[in-house]
């Protein structure tokens, strides 16, 4: 949350691609921002989150603090427009029906209260902080894709592989064997075995002529 005008448009400057800005709508209030988990959706935050949020806003509005039925507006950081021409810490949106709106009937002390107690003030290096965190996107985003270049060149060489396995199965499977021939009529025979018969045969024959 932004302390002052110049605090304010630093949070503009050097806001986070996961932070969703909240500010009391038509009136002059802190900029109160939500920092979201990578991936969570910033229109989607549970109604306990949002009753927190919007009640900062209204209490650090020196005029909306006084009044009920408040209205509290919040869109994507991404979502701000700031032009040259704007005063310190004023915006404007790029996408109006990227505005969500959430409706404060009146202060409720107890939220403030816990709030306050628990607030931690900090002055960091907001330009500092978002170069950290766009390296180290930077970095988890080139780790990803080496990570799935390995898997696909683990799954190419496994496929090669595979079909390298099947090539040699089907080579060993239809090796070609000798052609066996029946020599019906004995003429293929080579070494005169039919012809002794033949000749053992006749003798036999003669014996009885």
């Amino acid at each position: 949350m932004g302390k002052d005008k110049f605090e304010n448009e630093d949070l503009i400057k050097h806001g986070w691609p996961e932070d969703v800005w909240f500010h009391v709508d038509k009136l002059s209030s802190a900029h109160v921002y939500l920092r979201l988990e990578p991936g969570t959706a910033w229109d989607n935050i549970p109604k306990a989150l949002l009753d927190d949020l919007a009640q900062l806003c209204k209490a650090n509005s020196i005029e909306g603090n006084k009044k009920d039925n408040l209205t509290i507006i919040y869109t994507p950081w991404a979502n701000l427009l700031k032009r040259g021409d704007m005063a310190t810490g004023q915006v404007s949106f790029k996408n109006p029906q990227m505005v969500r709106r959430v409706l404060v009937v009146q202060r409720e002390n107890a939220i403030v209260n816990r709030l306050n107690k628990t607030k931690r003030e900090e002055h960091p290096d907001l330009y500092q902080q978002r170069q950290e965190r766009d390296r180290d996107e930077k970095r988890s985003k080139k780790n990803e894709l080496a990570k799935k270049q390995n898997e696909q060149k683990a799954a190419a060489t496994k496929k090669k592989n595979s079909e390298q396995e099947y090539s040699d199965i089907f080579k060993v499977g239809s090796k070609p064997s000798k052609p066996v021939t029946e020599d019906i009529f004995g003429d293929g025979a080579e070494d005169g075995s039919d012809d002794e018969m033949d000749g053992r045969l006749a003798d036999d024959l003669s014996d009885f002529i």
